[in-house]
């Protein structure tokens, strides 16, 4: 028997007990220090939350879902390993953690296991199919802008108040990794990057609001990957150029176009619910749901899943670089 503890009761913590309520599992517990979440959380699903760590461990669960801001991630994947807790991380933001992570996971039983859900989005499942059916040939080039507007991330909460407005945590430099998952499990390992991070607007944050990468990959394909935290209406939309055609896909709406031979054949993909109260950019209830089963299939039956802290730490490699050359303002090589 599975017994969950997740962890943070904000936005992310809520959506993991939808999940895990939707697939049948009922026996969970909350932790949250903000006496607001916890009472919203036992309103709305019913659950029992508690406001201390200690309090939460004693309640003996074997599996825990992280989801606190990034920054907070390795603090309770460390206690989760000192009590040989099965764990789940958010995507996560810093190397140095990540690489702590890795090295306290040696020889342990213990499985720890980072989100990946852009793997589950069904406009990547559909590219992963035509593009291992060469449907475009050799591939050249691939563009893909993520926009979205950072007052409508959380707009029930003031955007200035929360992680996504720290530094360290911003919303744009959150974003990288999310696509660069499915971007390099699509095309290749990144060779190298050309970055430019900045704040060109007037929200009142202290966070660089748009990130414009030019990447070479391993295999010789060029990319282009812009994130901004500007752009109301949000977009998510990729391009592909290959020698027998273009893809044009909208990773929101589920569009896909494919044009051969100067015809455009246009596919609608089903991609599921989206949660009430948000606004734009989100996947949609299924992908987390989907994501949440296969980690949970790797502690019940261990099975496999199909992205490892090792493959995070060699994207946080890449978002390191990106902000290297935004400093030095030169190409930077993937080592």
């Amino acid at each position: 028997m599975l017994k969950i503890i997740v962890i943070g009761l904000g936005s992310m913590g809520k959506r993991r007990i939808r999940n895990l309520l939707k697939l049948g599992y009922d026996d969970i517990i909350g932790f949250d220090p903000r006496d607001d979440r916890r009472k919203e959380t036992r309103k709305k699903y019913k659950i029992d939350s508690v406001s201390t760590i200690e309090e939460g461990l004693e309640c003996r669960p074997n599996v825990m879902i992280i989801s606190t801001p990034p920054d907070l991630h390795y603090t309770y994947a460390k206690i989760a390993i000192k009590n040989n807790i099965h764990f789940f991380t958010e995507v996560n933001l810093s190397s140095k953690d990540v690489k702590k992570i890795i090295q306290k996971l040696k020889n342990k039983s213990v499985i720890g296991i980072p989100s990946c859900t852009t793997l589950y989005n069904p406009v990547f499942k559909e590219l992963n199919k035509m593009i291992k059916k060469k449907s475009l040939g050799k591939i050249f080039t691939m563009y893909h802008h993520f926009g979205h507007f950072l007052p409508n991330w959380h707009p029930w909460e003031d955007y200035r108040k929360f992680y996504a407005s720290k530094k360290e945590t911003g919303a744009a430099r959150e974003v990288v990794p999310f696509e660069l998952i499915w971007i390099i499990a699509l095309f290749s390992k990144i060779k190298s990057v050309y970055g430019q991070n900045s704040k060109i607007s007037k929200l009142k944050t202290n966070i660089d609001d748009i990130y414009e990468i030019l990447i070479e990959f391993r295999n010789g394909i060029h990319g282009i990957l812009v994130i901004d935290v500007l752009s109301s209406p949000s977009f998510s939309e990729t391009k592909i150029i290959g020698e027998k055609g273009v893809i044009l896909c909208d990773h929101n709406t589920g569009i896909m176009k494919l044009g051969n031979n100067g015809k455009w054949k246009t596919r609608q993909l089903q991609m599921g619910r989206m949660e009430k109260g948000y606004k734009g950019n989100t996947a949609t209830e299924l992908q987390y749901e989907e994501e949440i089963q296969n980690f949970l299939n790797v502690v019940i039956k261990k099975k496999k899943y199909p992205y490892t802290f090792n493959d995070e730490l060699e994207i946080l490699k890449v978002l390191d670089a990106v902000e290297l050359s935004n400093k030095q303002r030169k190409k930077i090589q993937i080592k």
